[in-house]
């Protein structure tokens, strides 16, 4: 009896020192105050392009510095025959995003657009396609976006597409918040910038012309002698982020650490492809993004 008389005066005091230490309830009803969206930061931010990887108030403030341009980078989820992970137009976006935001200067990334455009039906099989969203979905999504940049304060919104299939969805969400702002003293930019997906118009003739490397593969296709959906550009600017994205060190283990006729040398080599594939595109998107500058009105 003495014992549990004892127990329960114990746990009475414990309660009572726990209640001690609490913090005052907020009173019935009233939600804690929040800190204010336009509160000076007290932390240093990050180099970073990416919005995703930026606080608020670093989102913010770079706005306010003048970080009003902004890339809507656009890939997909997609057959890519069997070395290449499904990400690929992903992967190259993260690459060239990052390179033509830093190039241009001022200018940041939205989240990727990682699905594109198609058709769901009986004959798609695991892989072949997607998952994919519809075109009308897709062109709400994308017109979406840049609209919602708009109201966050970026003056010039580009929309860059690594799949050929995305390009129709770009240019009617840039035409249409054209004509939707034309009005609009804010004077607001929305521009699919189609020279961004340069991989049959230079890239190729840059592997082949300029590099000598006799790939066998006719420029303007996307299938050569190794019969896949791939082929040597694809493969070095995908090394150059992440070497398991083609398969490299199994192609290695089963001796087919190649394409299109093309043995890789080395891991370093394919990279430094890489490099020399991933600056063209970036010069020549940069490029044609400050010759479509030039034409603008000055404000």
């Amino acid at each position: 009896m003495r014992t549990s008389l004892l127990l329960a005066t114990l746990l009475a005091l414990g309660s009572t020192s726990a209640a001690a230490q609490q913090p005052p309830a907020a009173a019935a009803g009233q939600a804690p105050p929040r800190r204010p969206a336009n509160a000076p930061r007290t932390i240093e931010g990050v180099n970073t392009v990416w919005i995703e990887q930026l606080t608020q108030p670093e989102l913010r403030d770079m706005i306010r510095d003048g970080y009003t341009t902004v890339l809507v980078m656009t890939g997909g989820v997609e057959d890519n025959s069997a070395n290449l992970v499904l990400d690929k137009h992903n992967i190259n976006n993260r690459l060239h995003g990052e390179m033509i935001a830093r190039r241009l200067g001022k200018t940041l990334v939205a989240p990727l657009v990682t699905l594109e455009p198609g058709n769901p039906g009986t004959t798609i099989t695991p892989g072949r396609a997607g998952p994919m969203i519809t075109q009308a979905t897709y062109r709400a999504l994308l017109f979406d976006i840049g609209n919602f940049l708009r109201s966050m304060g970026f003056k010039e919104i580009y929309y860059l597409g690594d799949s050929g299939g995305n390009a129709g969805g770009m240019r009617f969400a840039a035409d249409s918040l054209t004509k939707l702002y034309a009005n609009d003293t804010a004077r607001v930019v929305f521009k699919h910038v189609a020279e961004y997906y340069n991989h049959t118009s230079h890239v190729q003739p840059f592997i082949q012309n300029e590099l000598k490397i006799p790939e066998q593969i006719r420029i303007g296709a996307s299938t050569g002698s190794s019969g896949l959906h791939e082929e040597l550009a694809i493969d070095a600017t995908m090394a150059l982020v992440d070497p398991v994205s083609i398969r490299y060190p199994q192609r290695v283990k089963a001796g087919e650490a190649e394409i299109n006729g093309v043995k890789f040398e080395s891991l370093e080599w394919l990279q430094e492809i890489g490099r020399k594939v991933a600056e063209l595109r970036t010069k020549l998107t940069v490029d044609a993004i400050t010759a479509y500058r030039a034409t603008l009105a000055k404000p």
